[in-house]
């Protein structure tokens, strides 16, 4: 506990999800949390749910006028920010043919241009003091293609860039920028119809931990790279993500779920 103590943090996308996870545990560990989302009512229940650990603050990430007056206001509020977790985003799925290019930038403009003005909102204030943490919040699918999130993928391969693009800058004066990788994780956003865990699970048969990741298991990735602990982590990629990425199992081949040692 503590790990986080006296710092002040801004979360985008804090409402709900693997952002209302993140805020919860920085809130435990020691830090005063803005939380910023476009969902108003989601945002005030949890800030009012964290006590005087928290407070919302009404968030269109796309906007660099409101990202100038969100860090305005959460330093009056709070204080000096340290931690910045962009984490805001949206998930579309479509086959490459048929996303239009309106679609393409929508998502583009969330989870990639967002992104970039939170970095450009926070850094000075950062670079003054000679500190501070930005966990960009990216995807494994910013790490491999996959059909179906052309639109997804491509802005969250443009946040792996961002982030050594912007660790590459602010690290030797002071800031640390790093990317977490996640994998599945049962949030609203991606359980739309609200499936049992167990059942969720069911889809994850091919990866090595064989289930799905719980939000709170993203939001220790962010905690230890917000926390002193990351101190020497610049550009650094966290995937999390049951270990997808490593690969897939052929059923009924050595070494898979089930098949007797060879």
């Amino acid at each position: 506990m503590g790990r986080l103590s006296g710092k002040v943090a801004i979360v985008t996308g804090g409402a709900r999800g693997m952002g209302a996870a993140t805020s919860r545990l920085f809130a435990a560990e020691g830090a005063k949390v803005a939380i910023t989302d476009v969902l108003e009512e989601d945002g005030k229940a949890l800030a009012a749910e964290l006590g005087d650990a928290a407070r919302f603050y009404r968030h269109d990430v796309t906007s660099e006028s409101e990202w100038a007056a969100i860090v305005q206001q959460v330093e009056a509020d709070l204080g000096p920010v340290d931690v910045l977790v962009n984490n805001a985003g949206i998930l579309m799925f479509k086959s490459l043919l048929a996303t239009t290019l309106e679609d393409y930038e929508r998502v583009l403009k969330v989870n990639l241009v967002g992104e970039f003005l939170g970095i450009k909102a926070v850094a000075p204030g950062m670079i003054a003091r000679g500190k501070g943490s930005i966990v960009n919040i990216s995807s494994v699918d910013g790490m491999k293609g996959a059909n179906g999130l052309v639109a997804y993928a491509s802005s969250k391969w443009g946040v792996r860039g961002l982030t050594k693009v912007a660790a590459l800058e602010l690290g030797h004066r002071g800031v640390r920028v790093n990317s977490v990788h996640p994998g599945g994780v049962d949030t609203a956003m991606t359980n739309h119809d609200n499936t049992a865990r167990d059942k969720v699970n069911e889809r994850f048969t091919n990866i090595p931990l064989q289930r799905v990741a719980g939000p709170e298991e993203v939001a220790a990735a962010s905690l230890f790279l917000a926390s002193d602990d990351a101190s020497y982590l610049a550009g650094a990629e966290i995937v999390v993500d049951g270990g997808m990425t490593s690969g897939q199992y052929y059923p009924g081949f050595p070494g898979a779920p089930g098949v007797p040692e060879a």
